[in-house]
């Protein structure tokens, strides 16, 4: 069950994410076949409805050249 607390760090990290997505200037397109998952997967991510799974993180965060630290806001 989803608590307020995790719903506020659920929000902060797809909102990390997006800016880091925009930042890195690749085509969303690209990010989602580079990471092997579909554009509407990469967008629940974006959204917040759905949190990549560690290892789809680790290699997101390669693709789009960011630290993990930055979209977890630490």
């Amino acid at each position: 069950m989803k608590t307020i607390d995790n719903v506020e760090i659920e929000n902060k990290i797809s909102e990390n994410l997006k800016r880091e997505i925009e930042l890195c200037g690749k085509p969303k397109s690209v990010i989602a076949d580079e990471l092997g998952i579909s554009r509407p997967t990469l967008s629940q991510y974006l959204s917040g409805r759905v949190l990549p799974s560690l290892p789809t993180f680790a290699k997101l965060c390669k693709i789009i050249d960011c630290s993990a630290d930055e979209i977890l806001g630490l």
